[in-house]
């Protein structure tokens, strides 16, 4: 069946800079914002451009994610001719082989793309919380006549090195293109939002493959392989909000801008919903004494102490006495009676002890940071877990 759009959802990634919750977890299946998985964003934005074709390429353990997305139902993706795609690394005639790159794992399936003769593919990356039209992007793509086009937004000039940098002409086709350049010319950064033309990437993912010295990456070399050659790329200009959440510090940072006033993280505004698969679970319960103050609280949540300027997840519980602030409780975390928690990390099923405390408020010094409790950890009653500091199942701290 032909289409004319499709996309590629990168999600293999460890994840490696959100340690304890990504250990036995791809980094797309963390939990967001009280009901969400970070997945739930790229989905949600095909399913609201109308891109009813997704190929979701899995590779770090896949196993929770696989079973969350399951048949696409949630996100309107559960469909003949089309529909959300789990495409893991696989044997092939010449052998079996992780995904090398970015760019290797487009190259890789191949034939799944080619299954749907696109005229355009879009590629995403599935560990960054915003909202956008890609139907917007494409209606640019094809204006332009461009062979690639790349999402872009200004950054502070402080953080440009991180990013894959742009320089742009004034109609914004893209003349230079540099991958964490230590001295950037521009601080229009790359979102790793692509939109190409599906004969063109082709082409390059086979050439680039059959080069030995490629990292098989699309910002390392396929980017600056199709700008050295010519092609017409074009900088899409975004302006809303977008965060990359690949450490625990911008993960932490995401969900208070969802509760923070003038943010630009809107998740309640109708005309463009995030979806997500939706737990069994009762209604909240707020017990006589409690008190919750700019929270988010969930079904199946359970709160006899205080929350404030906190989001907690699904199935999570605040005993009577104790007092969480600007914190996140993952899924099913627990946070026993007397208990303190400030600027952390609760994960999934997590128990924090009676009359513990986890975390601190900012001081001002430098080794300050948000404080993690990795999922399934069981902290003994009395513990206390100083800022900046983990503690994964085994009951071993570490400093981050």
């Amino acid at each position: 069946m032909k289409k004319e759009c499709i996309a590629m959802l990168l999600a293999g990634g460890q994840g490696s800079r959100l340690y304890v919750l990504t250990e036995n977890m791809a980094k797309p299946a963390v939990p967001f914002g009280g009901k969400y998985h970070i997945i739930d964003f790229p989905l949600s934005n095909c399913a609201n451009a109308g891109i009813d074709t997704v190929g979701v390429l899995t590779q770090y353990r896949p196993l929770e994610l696989n079973a969350y997305i399951g048949s696409g139902q949630p996100w309107d993706l559960d469909r003949d001719g089309g529909g959300v795609h789990i495409l893991p690394p696989y044997q092939s005639a010449t052998g079996a082989s992780w995904y090398k790159g970015t760019a290797n794992a487009i190259y890789q399936n191949i034939g799944f793309v080619d299954m749907y003769d696109p005229e355009y593919v879009v590629v995403l990356s599935g560990d960054h919380i915003y909202k956008m039209d890609y139907a917007e992007m494409l209606q640019a793509h094809k204006k332009a006549g461009a062979a690639c086009t790349i999402a872009v937004m200004e950054v502070p000039w402080n953080e440009a090195s991180r990013f894959g940098i742009m320089s742009v002409d004034g109609a914004d086709r893209i003349t230079e293109f540099a991958e964490k350049p230590k001295e950037p010319k521009s601080n229009l950064a790359s979102m790793g939002i692509y939109v190409f033309s599906w004969n063109k990437l082709r082409e390059y993912l086979i050439a680039d493959e059959n080069d030995a010295a490629s990292e098989n990456d699309f910002g390392k070399n396929v980017i600056p392989a199709m700008l050295g050659a010519g092609e017409t790329m074009l900088a899409y200009r975004f302006a809303g909000y977008w965060k990359d959440v690949g450490t625990l510090d911008s993960l932490w940072d995401a969900n208070m801008d969802m509760l923070a006033t003038g943010s630009g993280l809107d998740l309640f505004e109708h005309d463009w919903p995030i979806y997500g698969r939706s737990t069994n679970a009762p209604p909240a319960f707020l017990g006589a004494a409690s008190h919750t103050e700019h929270s988010v609280v969930t079904r199946g949540c359970v709160v006899e102490g205080a929350a404030e300027n906190s989001v907690l997840s699904e199935n999570s519980t605040v005993e009577e006495g104790a007092r969480v602030e600007y914190s996140i409780l993952m899924p099913g975390a627990v946070v026993k009676r007397g208990a303190r928690v400030s600027y952390a990390i609760i994960g999934e099923n997590a128990v924090v002890g009676e009359n513990a405390a986890v975390g601190s408020a900012p001081d001002g010094s430098e080794g300050w940071g948000v404080t993690v409790v990795g999922p399934g950890t069981r902290m003994p009653a009395d513990c206390v877990l100083k800022a900046n500091h983990m503690l994964n199942r085994d009951g071993k701290e570490a400093v981050r």
